[in-house]
This record gives structure tokens, C-alpha cells and sequence, in this order.
């Protein structure tokens, strides 16, 4: 199946998964479990602000063990909160600052989670290709954020 039909699956299942009546961390948990499981990326997980320490602290996540705290502005998740705009990143090892939770991460896609015009959590994604994402997976990963 090509990657434009898993994400239109992947947004029908959310549609009918995903609920705004659903506490936010249940969704971004099930999110995160859909996407592992329909794309197999490395990692796939939610960092959620915390404004009294100025980070970005885990949250739900899919794959290997990750850092735990990301300050404001630092690696491509810090980043993505602090310009509130997708990062798409072909290869981590090109990007200065980038942290490294996984040295088999090569490439990376960070989608800010904006409610009430403030970011309040990004969706990271690490794959083990270099340049595995493109304006499909932004496109389709913003419009997926948007049920959270």
C-alpha cells in the first residue's frame, strides 16, 4: 500500500478513534499507536509543554526509551515549539543542536500542537531512513494533530 492510502486509512480510523470528548493524552497514546503501527517510524511520540520549567516534557510515545526533557529552542522538537511551525528534518546528523535520544535515528518530523493559538505539545516522529518525510507526511500529520 502506498503511503498516500495508509494515511487516508490512517485518518479514517482516527476520525472514528480520536474524540475531543477524549482527555487529550488518551488520544495522543492511541495516535502514537497508529501510526507506529501503520508506518512502523522508529519512534513516534508527543513531547507536552511545561510552561513553569520553560521544556517539553514526554508524553505518550511509541518505540525505544527517549529523552525525558527538551529545553525551549534546543533540537528539532525545542525548535518546532519555539518557531510553532513543522520541522522537517531529512538528516539529524546535518542539524545543529540536535538531540540524540536513539543513534539509529537519521531523519525526524516535529508538528507543533497549537490550541489557543500556543503551542501546548509537538508530535515528534524519528525514522532510520535518511529523508523519510516529505510534504505528504506534514500535510497529513497536521491534519491528524488536529483531532487531538
Amino acid at each position: 500500500m502506498n503511503k498516500d492510502k495508509k494515511y487516508i486509512e490512517v485518518l479514517n480510523i482516527a476520525k472514528s478513534l480520536l474524540s475531543k470528548d477524549c482527555q487529550s493524552l488518551s488520544n495522543m497514546a492511541n495516535l502514537c499507536a497508529l501510526l507506529k503501527e501503520k508506518f512502523d517510524f522508529h519512534w513516534v511520540g508527543f513531547y507536552l509543554v511545561n510552561e513553569k520549567n520553560n521544556s517539553l516534557y514526554l508524553g505518550p510515545f511509541q518505540g525505544p526509551l527517549a529523552c525525558t526533557d527538551i529545553p525551549f529552542g534546543k533540537g528539532v522538537c525545542g525548535q518546532a515549539w519555539s518557531q510553532n511551525k513543522i520541522l522537517n528534518v531529512p538528516d539529524v546528523h546535518k542539524f545543529v543542536g540536535h538531540i540524540a535520544c536513539s543513534s539509529l535515528s537519521n531523519s525526524e518530523i516535529v508538528i507543533p500542537v497549537v490550541s489557543a493559538n500556543k503551542v501546548i505539545a509537538v508530535l515528534d516522529i524519528d525514522s532510520i531512513e535518511f529523508n523519510a518525510f516529505d510534504k505528504m507526511d506534514e500535510r497529513y500529520l497536521a491534519e491528524l494533530i488536529s483531532f487531538i
